[in-house]
């Protein structure tokens, strides 16, 4: 390879336009990153479903990441074919990383991916995985896959890193150009090239990470921290519950304390915090450790789905509505708040385990990708306004239009009777509803 082909000026190639940068995946995560690098260099964006591609040349953003009007402004050569990925030399991975139903790494996302590059990839190439995988993913699990596809020796023909994605979605103050960036590459070549380039998009700066597996782990614990904390949110529910105490109350109380912790309960879903624990656990046991405070936060916060369902048919039963067939809504559908991805929702649960008690409720998500939904829940929404007669209503995710509900129009949700209300987030007042002659619950 000739010199000025090199790897150390490939980022200065980058920017004179004389090479491309490609995206493989264009979700929550890759989206974004595309359209922010594309401010700078020359970027391919490509996702092999054809629909979603259709719809960014459309000018339609459907993750809500960025809106309408970037999308039609950016200059991101959105695609699905994948021999587009052969004008690119430095390629991001940002595929999801699901797991299965026993809780184990589903690791075909990203090994499909490294199997796309690889049929692609060309002599001189960067390739840097976003995806969150335990450690020894990228180096054990990609790199084989890269130079069996591709015919091309890892080291030699082409280099490999790895920068954890910290993406927040649906958060419109953590964004990747104010989320430090931690990076990583199998040498120090590859690594001054990966934090060259990240350093275009990432305003806060890079952290280099002495090694692929010390930023793999990284990202791992991340989530796997804030798990284990909302879990011990969750197990103080429940045991206040017990004791006649409002959780909220306490926390409120204790969080005058300047180091007090300012976790909150609720449900934990979605593509990362639920499932990034059982990367790391899954390794851990492959090494022979059988993790236990990992697992043991997981086991209550998968419960909590369950909690709350059986609260609403004991609140239920309190104001003596018959639970079989009673009218129950549940408003919001999404794994967290003003964000359209319901991929393992935690609301699911909520609705499966009142369906053991004869009850099936009423969904409304003004949010929520509603063919997403459809697809892999089998979900029907109701409109708001569809929304009445109800014996109990589950505020289940804090949207900002439920949270700008009038009591009057959340008095319209009901019918006869007592009201049973369950505000899972608590974000709505307490005394206003109680003060009202409502039954009101809150985690």
């Amino acid at each position: 390879m000739n010199k000025h082909k090199s790897y150390e000026d490939l980022f200065e190639r980058l920017v004179s336009g004389e090479e491309k940068l490609a995206l493989i995946g264009l979700g929550y995560v890759g989206m974004p990153i595309a359209v922010e690098f594309a401010k700078h260099v020359s970027v391919i964006g490509f996702n092999h479903n054809e629909r979603r591609v259709l719809q960014y040349k459309s000018g339609i953003d459907p993750t809500h990441e960025v809106g309408d009007e970037v999308i039609r402004a950016t200059t991101v050569d959105f695609t699905s074919d994948e021999t587009r990925l052969r004008e690119a030399r430095f390629l991001i991975v940002a595929v999801p990383t699901p797991i299965k139903e026993d809780k184990t790494p589903d690791l075909f996302p990203v090994e499909n991916a490294s199997r796309i590059v690889g049929r692609n990839l060309t002599p001189g190439s960067v390739v840097v995985y976003e995806s969150t995988v335990y450690p020894g993913v990228t180096e054990e699990v990609c790199i084989p896959i890269l130079e069996k596809e591709s015919g091309l020796k890892c080291g030699k023909d082409f280099k490999v890193g790895y920068s954890p994605e910290r993406i927040n979605p649906g958060d419109k103050v953590h964004r990747l150009q104010t989320i430090k960036k931690i990076v990583s590459g199998m040498d120090e070549e590859t690594l001054e090239c990966v934090a060259k380039t990240y350093e275009l998009v990432v305003e806060a700066g890079v952290h280099r990470a002495s090694s692929i597996k010390v930023a793999e782990a990284a990202k791992v614990i991340e989530n796997s921290q804030r798990d284990i904390n909302i879990a011990f949110m969750n197990e103080l529910s429940i045991i206040f519950h017990r004791m006649g105490i409002d959780t909220k109350e306490v926390l409120e109380a204790a969080g005058t304390k300047w180091n007090f912790l300012k976790f909150y309960p609720g449900l934990v879903g979605g593509h990362c915090i639920g499932v990034d624990p059982y990367y790391l656990t899954y390794k851990a046991d492959m090494l022979g450790y059988h993790s236990q405070v990992i697992l043991s936060g997981r086991r209550i916060n998968d419960g909590m789905g369950k909690f709350v369902a059986e609260n609403c048919v004991k609140n239920l039963i309190a104001v003596d509505k018959p639970v079989k067939n009673a009218g129950v809504a549940i408003l919001g559908y999404t794994f967290k708040e003003n964000c359209p991805d319901t991929r393992n929702s935690k609301v699911f649960d909520i609705v499966n385990e009142l369906k053991e008690y004869g009850i099936t409720p009423v969904i409304t998500d003004p949010v929520a990708d509603r063919e997403e939904a459809k697809r892999i829940y089998g979900v029907e929404f109701s409109s708001l306004d569809e929304v009445k007669n109800m014996d109990a209503v589950i505020i289940a995710v804090a949207h900002d239009e439920f949270k700008r509900l009038t009591k009057e129009q959340i008095d319209c949700l009901y019918g006869p009777g007592e009201k049973v209300l369950l505000d899972i987030k608590g974000v709505l007042d307490r005394d206003e509803y109680e003060n009202a002659g409502y039954l009101y619950w809150r985690l």
